[in-house]
């Protein structure tokens, strides 16, 4: 019996490790961007869009999101579905 969850992913080469952080990076980052205001002003303010984005060393150019912008932006604010798409809203 094996000790692993999802020996697939769990043991992935490192090659392929990046390969896929990557592709989830640029899903997320396409998401915000073509959903969410606030990080699409965050882009701008930056001179940068998602296509400027070309592998994983290049989260150096990507702007931190603040506590201060989650207090003032959240839940709301920071959704890229549809109200009416949500289920849970978790706040603390």
């Amino acid at each position: 019996m094996s000790s692993f969850y999802n020996e697939s992913l769990e043991c992935v080469n490192r090659s392929d490790l990046l390969t896929l952080q990557f592709k989830r990076l640029k899903n997320t980052l396409n998401l915000a961007y073509d959903n969410v205001p606030f990080y699409r002003k965050k882009f701008k303010e930056i001179n940068i869009s998602p296509e400027d984005i070309n592998s994983l060393d290049d989260l150096t150019k990507l702007s931190f999101t603040t506590k201060d912008d989650i207090r003032e932006k959240y839940p709301f604010g920071l959704s890229s579905v549809n109200l009416k798409d949500l289920v849970v809203i978790h706040a603390s």
